[in-house]
């Protein structure tokens, strides 16, 4: 009996991977599935870059919008809500294309997921004295000495994770990484075809730029100022990650907005070359090094899937 099948579209910021995603859904009769840390969360929208429900052609989209901004929304919860949902889609007969450039997201649903030893709050309070007297970036320093890969992909401000990857070294005495490798994947019967974008450095930038302000003429600041009004605390997640962490210091005084515009390009460049330092290490990612819009981009992974069988049947003919 065949087994089923995932594609998956991965890859740094601003290359197109959205647009590929639904092509190939549109295409090949399936559904996108997201790989973003930040769209799990309701009403941070403008900043995250969603697809809005407009732009999404008919193609049915999930993992988005599935948590309140106060929750805790970890790697292991992503996985088994991922793979319960491709499964529905393989289970309805049509292909599931999953979407974005969260890596410990992909990594989690692909190659499994490590849990990670219960909390010990002795060892979390000596970790959050540091960061109170000496910065969070002295938590990545340290975080950097023992586990450097989990310092590539954690952000030096993102004072939670920092705290648990220390943690988990500390307890056990090995990085986050290593138990990464033991794990099994909560889809060991899927065939997964990955396809990894790369566009040029220069060419991130200017679309990393061309966002940015987009996002701000899309009313970035005051998504802000209404989701604050609401109720939810600047303590709240998605306030810690690109875009709204800086939005906010500006909104604070902290800087003026040309300054804040600039810095959020800057911090994506940053992101980017994490996000293609982490992806590389991923096995079996087919490379192609072109925008994930572009018609050759997309007739070229169209042509890989149908050598391998996958049926071409469009949504929308």
């Amino acid at each position: 009996m065949a087994r089923p099948r995932l594609v998956a579209v991965v890859g740094p910021t601003a290359t197109g991977k959205s647009a590929l995603g639904m092509a190939l859904a549109r295409g090949f009769n399936g559904e996108v599935v997201s790989c973003d840390s930040t769209a799990v969360y309701r009403r941070f929208d403008i900043g995250t870059d969603k697809v809005p429900v407009a732009a999404r052609q008919g193609v049915p989209h999930h993992l988005i919008d599935v948590a309140d901004p106060t929750e805790e929304y970890s790697a292991a919860r992503y996985a088994r809500e991922a793979a319960a949902a491709i499964r529905d889609i393989t289970a309805r007969g049509r292909l599931p294309i999953l979407v974005g450039g969260t890596g410990l997201y992909y990594r989690a649903l692909t190659r499994g997921f490590f849990p990670g030893p219960s909390r010990d709050e002795a060892l979390r309070a000596r970790f959050e004295r540091i960061a109170d007297r000496k910065g969070v970036g002295r938590l990545h320093v340290l975080l950097a000495r023992v586990d450097p890969e989990s310092a590539l992909r954690i952000q030096s401000r993102d004072r939670k994770r920092l705290i648990r990857a220390l943690e988990v070294y500390f307890l056990t005495g090995r990085p986050m990484t290593a138990h990464f490798a033991e794990t099994q994947s909560p889809l060991p019967d899927y065939d997964v075809h990955a396809f990894a974008l790369q566009i040029p450095a220069d060419l991130t930038a200017a679309r990393v730029g061309a966002r940015v302000e987009a996002q701000f003429d899309q009313g970035l600041l005051n998504e802000i100022r209404g989701i604050l009004a609401s109720g939810i605390p600047e303590t709240a997640h998605p306030f810690t990650g690109l875009v709204y962490r800086q939005a906010l210091e500006h909104l604070h005084g902290v800087r003026d907005e040309a300054t804040t515009r600039e810095l959020i390009v800057r911090e994506n460049r940053k992101y980017s070359r994490r996000q293609l330092i982490w992806f590389r290490k991923e096995p079996n990612l087919q490379w192609i090094h072109a925008a994930g819009e572009r018609e050759e981009t997309q007739e070229e992974v169209a042509r890989v899937l149908a050598a391998m069988e996958i049926r071409r049947d469009a949504i929308n003919p």
